[in-house]
């Protein structure tokens, strides 16, 4: 029987909300703040483990987490939050390195994401054992993104002067294989209009 592969789920929670009133991700949906739904979608999906990157106002996002007890959760800080997405992509990156055989990258803005769409990304990773999975919705591409093992050396070498893990997927565009996942995947809340908006959807 094949050994069966260990995904990490990095949750990127250390953003400043600029276009937000406050922090976008202790805003309330349905009476549980916005990185308590994030987390939690992610408890139930099939990922082994659950790393939230915090930075910007870590305190209080840890303290929103505290009701959440659950061996597969790490809550880790990255101390250089403040030079963008890259460094928290890298301080989750940096921590599974020997441990994980893929990680997936999901912003915690993007809250409406399902567990299946999650499950449904390691899925197609164990079949098709493609470097890059990525969550889509006729054609577009949204959110986790699934990144191989091979390529964790490329993750750890992202920088914001060149976009990113975009420089990355750029470059394996070749290899890339889509997850159909829910249109939810597309759906990431940068503002309180952004919010109030789906949530009438929702």
């Amino acid at each position: 029987m094949s050994k069966k592969n260990k995904i990490a789920l990095i949750i990127l929670a250390a953003g400043k909300s600029t276009r937000f009133p406050g922090n976008k991700l202790l805003a309330k949906i349905n009476n549980e703040s916005m990185i308590e739904k994030v987390v939690k979608t992610g408890l139930n999906s099939k990922a082994d483990n659950i790393l939230i990157v915090v930075g910007h106002e870590a305190e209080k996002i840890s303290k929103s987490l505290e009701n959440i007890r659950d061996a597969r959760i790490q809550v880790i800080y990255n101390p250089r939050y403040e030079e963008g997405q890259s460094s928290s992509v890298k301080t989750g990156v940096e921590y599974v390195v020997g441990k994980a055989d893929a990680v997936m990258i999901l912003p915690a803005d993007v809250p409406f994401i399902t567990p299946e769409d999650i499950d449904r990304l390691i899925e197609v990773y164990e079949i098709t054992n493609s470097t890059i999975v990525v969550a889509s919705y006729r054609g577009r591409h949204g959110h986790p993104i699934l990144f191989s093992s091979k390529l964790f050396n490329e993750l750890m070498m992202i920088t914001e002067e060149k976009h990113g893990l975009k420089e990355v997927i750029e470059k394996h565009r070749e290899e890339i294989v889509e997850a159909e996942s829910s249109p939810f995947t597309l759906i990431d809340i940068d503002t309180q209009e952004d919010l109030e908006k789906i949530l009438k959807m929702y």
